[in-house]
């Protein structure tokens, strides 16, 4: 996964200017990046783990209509 970078000093510049006094501004930059952490994802990543998923649900999808047909024959010859 790779990595997305978050700029404190932009985010604290950004607040300042819209009016929002310096001490708080910091104070929100870091409770923002401690909150969000390595939690930040990309597109691509994101892209990747629905086609695993997807991936995997059709695997299962295949495998129980063998096991479907396999009982129904079993049932039939039972007949």
């Amino acid at each position: 996964m790779s990595t997305i970078t978050f700029d404190t000093l932009k985010f604290v510049e950004n607040l300042e200017a819209a009016g929002v006094p310096s001490a708080q501004a910091k104070a929100m930059a870091l409770a923002f990046k401690e909150a969000t952490g390595e939690e930040l994802v990309t597109k691509d990543f994101l892209k990747a783990e629905v086609e695993a998923a997807k991936n995997d649900l059709i695997k299962w999808v295949a495998g129980m209509l063998l096991a479907q047909a396999a009982l129904i024959a079993a049932l039939v010859k039972l007949l």
